[in-house]
């Protein structure tokens, strides 16, 4: 639990800190280092569904087939 903590702390500080040298607004910097990681859930969750169809397509077909989806 540390580590996924300390980790959460280093990414919201690099966001923070790369949205503050582009906007050079404190505010606009820590809304887009809280709303990153929220957007990126919603994007992992997409991706997830995506490479399972994609795992789910490569099992029913032999190797060497070629599928067209």
């Amino acid at each position: 639990m540390a580590k996924t903590i300390t980790f959460a702390m280093v990414h919201f500080s690099v966001a923070f800190s790369v949205a503050y040298l582009i906007t050079g607004s404190i505010g606009m910097a820590g809304f887009l280092a809280l709303i990153e990681p929220m957007v990126n859930t919603v994007a992992y969750f997409f991706h997830e569904k995506a490479w399972d169809a994609y795992r789910l397509r490569r099992s029913k077909h032999p190797q060497g087939e070629h599928v067209v989806a």
